[in-house]
């Protein structure tokens, strides 16, 4: 998939800005805070319909304005043209458009533009709680397997409901609380067997990559970790009902799965440096850039990385840029306030390429 064209409207701190970009190469570079990261993120926006940076959708509206509108001008493989429009007026829901045609469901969008984003933000995968590493496996699962998003989606309305119950001071109905439960393990088994499935192909994958920036110098693993694991999860989740009831919320089920990130059979947020947990992350988003590719849609996704080579000593970036700068990937849009990493990155490369300058959400080539 290529990105031909991009058009902004009152995103963030951009007013507006077309944007024609090359189709392999594409760096933005500019000091922290003057919006180069705002305009991956309405790539993100486009592809995933939510910004990777804000979980309120009028966050992403410029202050002072009362709707902001996207639009980007896309190109299959094969030649198809593709046009996706993006509108949001304050109070009122997004509206996305394939098109002339709105989407009745967002989630018939997702995997129509796959995309892989490393940023900063990724350091929570690795120091936050489960959550981050749940949202990870989602994303990805997500644009390759739209059954998988239709059974979280039940699995979450049916977890809300059933945590709504156990708040209430009255004695839930029973009845109700079975068919929830119900549903949560129907929908939860089908989380938990895409999950499982999902590690276990995307861990050689990483391992692979984290070994090609690393030169071999440390050995990392990935491993999954659910309620699903002990047996029958209807089973497991009536199990805790009475407890569940004393604490107000469900205690298991697929919503409590994690990823534990190790190196050298240890937890990395205890054993990494700051470079190796670096290289760690990276590697994990360039594993699910290749893993995208080979599934699904078999569509080349989108790659962006935000500021990356932030704390990583010369040989890693150099085996980075190495990386990048091949033909394994497609088109690429790199942020940086060093130039001389994104000349480096210009230097290494045949193909054609685009540089932009990002100066108070003002761009200029």
């Amino acid at each position: 998939m290529i990105l031909n064209r991009l058009s902004i409207l009152n995103y963030k701190n951009i007013s507006t800005a077309e944007l024609d970009f090359a189709p392999k190469l594409n760096c933005l570079v500019g000091m922290n805070g003057e919006g180069k990261t705002n305009v991956l993120d309405a790539i993100h926006f486009l592809s995933l319909a939510k910004s990777a940076t804000t979980s309120m959708d009028s966050q992403a509206i410029t202050h002072g304005q009362d709707l902001m509108a996207l639009e980007g001008l896309y190109e299959h493989e094969d030649g198809t043209p593709e046009d996706i429009h993006m509108g949001l007026r304050r109070g009122q829901k997004k509206v996305l458009r394939r098109g002339k045609k709105a989407y009745r469901r967002l989630a018939e969008h997702i995997g129509l533009i796959p995309l892989v984003m490393v940023s900063p933000a990724d350091q929570w995968l690795i120091a936050g709680g489960s959550e981050e590493r749940r949202r990870f496996m989602d994303i990805v699962i997500s644009q390759y397997n739209p059954l998988y998003l239709e059974a979280l989606m039940r699995y979450n309305k049916a977890l809300q409901q059933r945590n709504a119950l156990l708040k209430q001071e009255e004695e839930p109905d029973g009845d109700l609380l079975s068919l929830l439960e119900e549903e949560m393990a129907r929908s939860g088994g089908c989380v938990y067997g895409a999950r499982k499935d999902y590690v276990e192909r995307f861990t050689p994958t990483f391992q692979h990559f984290y070994g090609l920036i690393s030169q071999d110098k440390e050995r990392v693993s990935l491993r999954y970790t659910s309620h699903g694991e002990r047996g029958d999860l209807l089973e497991v989740i009536r199990h805790s009902r009475a407890r569940d009831r004393a604490t107000g919320y469900s205690l298991h089920g697929t919503h409590r799965d994690d990823l534990e990130m190790q190196m050298g059979g240890f937890p990395i947020r205890r054993e990494g440096s700051q470079g190796q947990n670096k290289t760690y992350l990276i590697a994990l988003k360039l594993a699910q850039f290749d893993f995208l590719r080979q599934t699904g849609s078999h569509t080349t996704p989108l790659l962006l990385l935000d500021d990356i080579f932030d704390k990583l000593d010369a040989g890693r970036v150099e085996q980075i840029i190495r990386l990048v700068s091949g033909d394994h990937f497609g088109q690429i849009f790199i942020t940086d306030t060093n130039r001389e990493h994104l000349d480096h990155i210009l230097a290494s490369t045949s193909s054609s390429y685009r540089l932009f300058h990002v100066k108070g959400g003002e761009i200029s080539t």
